[in-house]
């Protein structure tokens, strides 16, 4: 077996590594919007923080 042959994965080449690659973005999004979520959650408590250390 070689490389070429491995790549083109007897003619389901296209089907399998743009399944890999749709994978990696979804996985990838996701990684991005629970980051994004969680430093917004943390703003927030931050936020909540300071304004009730003012308060008292």
């Amino acid at each position: 077996m070689n490389w070429g042959d491995f790549f083109a994965m007897n003619g389901y080449a296209l089907y399998v590594w743009g399944s890999y690659g749709m994978a990696l973005l979804a996985l990838s999004i996701e990684i991005t919007v629970v980051r994004r979520k969680g430093m917004a959650v943390l703003r927030r408590l931050r936020l909540a923080r300071n304004t009730e250390d003012t308060v008292l």
